[in-house]
């Protein structure tokens, strides 16, 4: 059974930084894309990041390149973004995706249930 279970986030001023990560099992974590997804309050699904299988190559979107770092850990089946010179705007849900082969661009089909990110002061 694919699981994907995000911790990390919290509460956090602006400027701050908070490290994400989202923990796989039950299936072969290093050949998957994976990517990070969040959900604003009230707003719709944004797409944050992604990462090929292999970690070979990444992608953010225009509002966090720069300030957020997606990386794998293929030997802990562990996906991380790292977040820095947080944002208001960057406050919401944040989801980890598995892909549905190990590249990112074929879209996604696991997961999990998220973890907030709120950034106030």
């Amino acid at each position: 059974e694919v699981q994907l279970v995000e911790s990390g986030g919290g509460l956090v001023q602006p400027g701050g930084s908070l490290r994400l990560s989202c923990a796989a099992s039950g299936f072969t974590f290093s050949i998957y894309a994976m990517s990070w997804v969040r959900q604003a309050p009230g707003k719709g699904l944004e797409w944050v990041s992604h990462i090929n299988g292999g970690g070979g190559g990444t992608n953010y979107a225009d509002s966090v390149k720069g300030r957020f770092t997606i990386s794998r850990d293929n030997t802990k089946n562990t996906l991380y973004l790292q977040m820095s010179s947080l944002k208001p705007e960057d406050t919401a849900l944040y989801y980890c995706a598995k892909g549905t082969n190990w590249n990112p661009l074929y879209g996604m089909d696991y997961w999990g249930k998220g973890t907030l990110v709120t950034v106030s002061s």
